[in-house]
């Protein structure tokens, strides 16, 4: 990593005392002497410990991961931000390896792979299955595979988080910002990291029903602007297909025992009608997104043909003698 880059370790904390400070040390020892430790609120002493390990601390004026990581980013002044679990799970020997496509290569946004080196206990077998299906999801709706979207050892460059739209306050935040990178192309790289145990002594905040389904809710959610027609069109076939079942009910019925469902009858025309016009909505809405985007690209190559190339003065002061040569009149006219 090159001495002047200017990067700050960002490290959310809830009720952290048994692994906070041997945190802060590792990322000391790796090189990194700018860390911030923005808390949310804890009871056992995880402020002290990490100001007496030499972090900065704040305490975050909301609740949640995901408002405690922009209201802590907005704080930082550093150019970028390497962002991890203060629970012991990260490697602070793989920072180099994280930051490398910021500092070297021409990416925004790094996100750590924990799937590539997971040891094992690391991670319960359920937590397993629903980070599989989701990160399946995300690659169908928004067709990026980013593999571990739920990670939460990130690196990215300040001023591309700003153009992140992000409104997830609790462990959303990892879903939407890899939403925002997609959707925004936020030039994102995925690497391979070490994700670890947790210590004994060490509580997750997780819970895996509860912010599982949250994920999966922003997951949807989010495919409003960026998959439209998956959007609307997922709940219109489903409005449709159960019109359908209904109406297939009701004939069945009607001409098997001549017995009426008109209740039923209009419930189904109602769903159909419904999913239907959801459908065609999708579509239309897919349609102004593709044209959005292509306008946007016409855009951009317009900008980059009409960007004057950068002249040496050199080059300036003879492209001037040649044109004043060009001119004055041979000595031999006269």
């Amino acid at each position: 990593m090159p001495p002047s880059a200017d990067v700050c370790v960002l490290l959310p904390t809830l009720n952290e005392s048994a692994t906070i400070a041997d945190v802060i040390r590792a990322y000391q020892e790796a090189g990194f002497s700018n860390i911030l430790v923005v808390d949310g609120g804890s009871g056992d002493g995880t402020r002290e410990l990490a100001h007496e390990a030499g972090a900065a601390v704040i305490t975050q004026s909301g609740e949640g991961k995901g408002q405690a990581i922009r209201e802590a980013v907005e704080a930082i002044e550093a150019d970028y931000v390497l962002m991890a679990d203060a629970d012991m799970t990260y490697r602070a020997e793989d920072a180099e390896r994280m930051l490398e496509p910021l500092l070297v290569g021409d990416f925004e946004h790094v996100i750590g792979n924990r799937f590539a080196d997971m040891e094992p206990g690391a991670m319960t077998k359920l937590n397993r299955i629903g980070n599989r299906l989701i990160n399946r999801g995300f690659q169908f709706i928004h067709g990026e595979d980013y593999r571990d979207i739920l990670s939460g050892y990130r690196a990215f460059r300040t001023d591309s988080f700003e153009r992140l739209t992000l409104s997830a306050d609790g462990f959303g935040i990892e879903t939407e910002m890899a939403v925002e990178c997609a959707k925004n192309g936020v030039k994102t790289e995925v690497v391979p990291i070490t994700y670890r145990e947790r210590p004994d002594g060490s509580a997750t905040n997780l819970h895996p029903i509860k912010d599982g389904g949250i994920i999966f809710l922003e997951l949807y959610r989010k495919a409003k602007t960026s998959n439209p027609l998956f959007y609307f069109g997922s709940v219109g076939l489903l409005s449709t297909a159960s019109g359908l079942a209904l109406a297939a009910f009701v004939i069945f019925r009607w001409v098997r025992y001549n017995i009426g469902h008109e209740i039923v009858a209009v419930g189904a025309t109602a769903a159909i009608l419904f999913g239907v016009q959801l459908l065609m909505f999708g579509v239309l809405a897919d349609l102004i997104l593709s044209l959005h985007h292509e306008q946007l690209t016409r855009i951009d190559r317009l900008e980059a043909d009409t960007t004057p190339e950068p002249t040496t003065a050199g080059s300036d002061s003879t492209a001037a003698e040649s044109a004043d040569s060009s001119r004055s009149p041979p000595r031999n006219a006269e």
